[in-house]
């Protein structure tokens, strides 16, 4: 008994730190085309010279759409700063359903449809959503979480990376 309840702490632990997991450190962002809504498209080099949060979401994702809000909140707060948003939708999300949920909450940044998973693959395999990457100025990944972000940190995070030359 006290070993089947010590696994399901050490499992609820583990599931907690995959929640609030940063990446530290900095590697280049990847490589990536994104097809956004209109068709146009956006590479990673198009990010360059910008803080971007690039997030990884569903809309059957829960959390998802519960941090969505917060997302425009701090692209609104931030984007007249150089900060910029990209939410890439998953494969497996149906391309209308992203658009109707795009068009009926006003999303005020890119929205991309990952139609073949290159992207989600090409970003380390993403395969939980939501997950969201700091991109600083210069293209490089400064932060990654797994679930939903601390806003109070990464508004700061953001504004470090805003102030960087």
């Amino acid at each position: 008994m006290k070993k089947a309840l010590i696994g399901v702490v050490a499992a609820a632990l583990v599931a907690g730190g995959a929640a609030v997991f940063l990446g530290t450190g900095t590697a280049a962002a990847p490589e990536s085309t994104f097809v956004l809504l209109d068709g146009s498209k956006k590479t990673t080099t198009d990010l360059k010279g910008k803080v971007t949060l690039v997030n990884f979401w569903a809309t059957s994702c829960t959390t998802c759409v519960a941090e969505m809000p917060h997302i425009v909140e701090t692209y609104d707060k931030y984007k007249s700063r150089g900060y910029e948003t990209l939410a890439v939708a998953m494969s497996y999300d149906p391309p209308s359903y992203v658009v109707n949920y795009a068009e009926t909450r006003k999303l005020p940044f890119p929205v991309a449809i990952d139609n073949t998973g290159a992207v989600a693959k090409a970003w380390g395999d993403v395969q939980i959503t939501p997950t969201t990457y700091i991109v600083n100025k210069r293209g490089e990944i400064v932060k990654r979480y797994v679930g939903q972000p601390d806003f109070a940190e990464l508004h700061q995070l953001i504004e470090r990376l805003l102030a960087e030359g």
